[in-house]
Order: C-alpha cells, then sequence, then structure tokens
C-alpha cells in the first residue's frame, strides 16, 4: 500500500483526488497540507508541509506557485518522491525542480491526464508517417471562459511532441489574420477557443490530399487529470532520484 501526502488537500483538485484515493485499495492518504482548514478529511491536515510528522511514501502536489518552494526543500531534504501537478512556475522554481531530482524522485507533466499522455505518444508515431507524405498538421484547443491563457499549455506540449519526433521542426502559427497569405508547408497552425464551461478538448488534424484524419481528445471533468496524478503517484514512490515524466507512467 503507498502511503501519500495531498499537498493542496482542500482544494478543488484536492478534494477530487481524495475521493478517487479513498476508492483505490492500491494507495492511502495518510495526511493532508492546506493553509484552509475548514474541511473534515479522514486523514490529519497541516497548514505548512514543515508540521507535517507523518511518514509518507510520496507527496502529491495540486497547491498553487507560492508553495513549492517550500514543498521541493521539504521533498529534497527528506529525499520523498513528489508528483509536481502545480502549473505557472517561474524559471527560477523551474531550476529548483531540477535541482530536486537530483535529491530525489521528481514527476512534473504538462497534463496529467492519462489519455493526453497517450495521444502524445500516438502524435509522434502518427507524425513520421504522415508529415513526410505532406499531410497539413493544424491543432485547435477549447476551454472554458475563465480560463487565462490561451494557448493551452497542453496544446503545446501536443504540438512540441509533434515536432520531438520530426527531423526538421515546424514553426508554430497563432493568429493567421496577421499575415494574408497562404500556408507554408512547415508550419502548425494552434487555435484557440474559449467559451462557456468547456472542461478541455484538443483536437490534432492531419490534413492530405482527400483525406483528412484527426485525434481528438475531451475532458468531461477535472477527475481525469486526478486520475492521472493518482497513477503517478504509486508509480513513482520508490523510485530513485531522477526527472520522470507522464509518459515514464505510461510506458509501463
Amino acid at each position: 500500500m503507498v502511503r501519500a501526502v495531498m499537498h493542496g488537500c482542500n482544494g478543488k483538485m484536492g478534494q477530487v483526488i481524495t475521493g478517487l484515493i479513498k476508492a483505490d485499495e492500491g494507495i492511502e492518504l495518510v495526511a493532508g497540507i492546506d493553509t484552509y482548514t475548514g474541511i473534515r478529511n479522514d486523514y490529519p491536515v497541516f497548514q505548512s508541509i514543515d508540521e507535517c510528522n507523518v511518514e509518507a511514501d510520496v507527496v502529491i502536489d495540486f497547491s498553487n506557485a507560492g508553495a513549492v518552494d517550500a514543498l521541493l526543500d521539504y521533498c529534497g531534504d527528506k529525499q520523498l518522491p513528489v508528483v509536481l501537478c502545480t502549473t505557472g512556475l517561474s524559471e527560477a522554481q523551474l531550476e529548483k525542480v531540477k535541482e530536486t531530482a537530483k535529491k530525489t524522485a521528481v514527476l512534473k507533466s504538462a497534463n496529467m491526464s492519462l489519455g493526453i499522455n497517450l495521444l502524445m505518444k500516438l502524435l509522434k508515431d502518427a507524425a513520421q508517417v504522415l508529415a513526410p507524405a505532406g499531410f497539413d498538421i493544424e491543432l485547435v484547443e477549447r476551454h472554458h471562459n475563465q480560463k487565462v491563457d490561451a494557448p493551452s499549455g497542453t496544446a503545446l506540449a501536443l504540438a512540441d511532441s509533434i515536432n520531438e519526433s520530426m527531423e526538421n521542426a515546424y514553426e508554430y502559427v497563432y493568429d493567421r489574420s496577421q499575415v494574408r497569405k497562404k500556408r507554408e508547408k512547415k508550419e502548425m497552425g494552434i487555435s484557440a477557443v474559449r467559451g462557456g464551461t468547456i472542461v478541455g478538448e484538443h483536437e490534432v488534424i492531419f490534413a492530405g490530399a482527400d483525406e483528412v484524419i484527426e485525434f481528438k481528445h475531451t475532458a468531461y471533468s477535472k477527475a481525469v487529470f486526478g486520475k492521472g496524478a493518482v497513477e503517478a503517484a504509486k508509480f513513482l514512490a520508490g523510485r530513485p532520484a531522477g526527472a520522470y515524466d507522464m509518459s515514464d507512467v505510461i510506458r509501463l
């Protein structure tokens, strides 16, 4: 049984993961960390990671960028593996993630969904066949009207996964209205749609002569990210120090 600490346990994702772990026989939550203590959980909750004195095998983090430095210090000092799901980290913090990975296992991914990470793997194979055959590649991502960044980090990760499989990288084009000309062969359009309560949709289009192949992933709730984080925690517990991502989890 993997013993996990939930960092940010009383946030929306923290509570989603709490529910998921209750139904999973392979992992249990032994402690939570959150500055807000107004929610009653089945495990002890500490207001800071430094106060936590419970033995654990891994930390799952869904908090905020301001809490990540202390978390990394704690996990590095205790050589405690950590699944880092918080986004919006600064360049200095990303460098600190690399340094912490020299002391303990750190898993960080642009998207924790198992489906998205499998899609990245499939896109690499598809691009190696279709791009040399002259297929144009376009990405369309759709999110709710409260999302502030565009394109999404996941859309960029999907595009990067395609480029990683190519000898000559594609140039990303975010707004075709700025230049009035036909598309270049080595460009990849990335379009963002914002509206309503769309949790997340990512569509990758390979358009060739007389045929079109589409890959699409739709997230209907944030639970898909929680499920991926739980699987990542079970994977990471007991691993040696190093940098990991979700591609390592789905490779098993």
